[in-house]
């Protein structure tokens, strides 16, 4: 069992940058794949950026040069940077893992990121 607690949502003026953080109960990072994912109300939820067990880091075209996903492994915790935030980046965020072996995903609680004058 892994459990996934996300923070760093709120609300920030277009233009600006917020951090999100995804902490896990445990080191899972060897095995599991970690991503970010976002959705809108009514809408499917897309995957926004997402690191390999190896480091290999992946992003959707629109958040290309604005975002970036890295971990800490001593923190078992997940991040993503996010800048230039534009008002459609507005959704709530969720932390994944999966499992590369398995492909069984756990998820986190989301957090809500709103990008509004």
């Amino acid at each position: 069992q892994v459990q996934l607690v996300e923070s760093g949502g709120g609300l920030v003026q277009p233009g600006g940058s917020l951090r999100l953080s995804c902490a896990a109960s445990r080191n899972i990072f060897s095995i599991y794949t970690m991503g970010w994912y976002r959705q809108a109300p009514g809408k499917q939820r897309e995957l926004v950026a997402s690191m390999s067990t190896g480091g290999s880091t992946n992003y959707t075209d629109s958040v290309k040069g604005r975002f970036t996903i890295s971990r800490d492994n001593a923190k078992n915790t997940v991040y993503l940077q996010m800048n230039s935030l534009k008002s459609e980046d507005t959704d709530i965020y969720y932390c994944n893992a999966k499992n590369f072996l398995t492909r069984y995903s756990y998820w986190g609680q989301g957090t809500q990121v709103t990008v509004s004058s």
